[in-house]
């Protein structure tokens, strides 16, 4: 029903090798909240964007090139779902298949899983203050990639994941 606007992608580990594309959407259909949000121009996006056949083809084309040979890419998002449902319908949309598979792996359930905590207890607000200073996503593809990826890699190094890792091989 909405169309996919941009996408913003770096390596959890390497985040300086990064992808960004904006696409050309599909038709006007928007919703108000999400426009005032990312503050993209659906007028201008339908000049400027890449079409979305050519985005999703540049998108796999760097996943081959930074997913070493043998090995399948892992989607990591905060909130994987919601961006999970729009990057899986384009790809196989246009593409004809996902190079991600199947199984994204959503942060929101790894800091819940990780803490013991409760969904409710697992905000982008609750945990970036907690983890970055409360610095906050931008509605930017890709500063949003590149901030989920810090956030990941510091739930990764946060001694719980690790008890908890212990506790489960004991």
């Amino acid at each position: 029903m909405y169309s996919l606007l941009a996408i913003g992608a770096c390596l959890v580990f390497d985040p300086a090798q990064r992808f960004y594309v904006e696409i050309c959407p599909l038709n006007a259909a928007a919703v108000a909240e999400a426009t005032e949000a990312h503050k993209l121009s659906l007028e201008r996006l339908a000049v400027e964007g890449v079409p979305p056949a050519e985005a999703m083809a540049r998108f796999a084309d760097w996943l081959k090139s930074v997913t070493p040979e043998g090995k399948t890419p892992l989607f990591v998002g905060f909130n994987a779902a919601f961006d999970w449902m729009f990057v899986n319908d384009y790809f196989h949309r246009f593409l004809g298949y996902n190079p991600f598979g199947y199984a994204p792996l959503d942060v929101k359930s790894f800091y819940m899983g990780m803490s013991g905590g409760r969904w409710c207890e697992t905000s982008m607000h609750q945990l970036v203050r907690r983890y970055l200073g409360g610095r906050r996503p931008a509605h930017h593809a890709l500063e949003d990639a590149l901030i989920q990826a810090e956030l990941f890699r510091k739930l990764l190094a946060d001694p719980r994941a690790h008890l908890r890792k212990q506790a489960r091989s004991s």
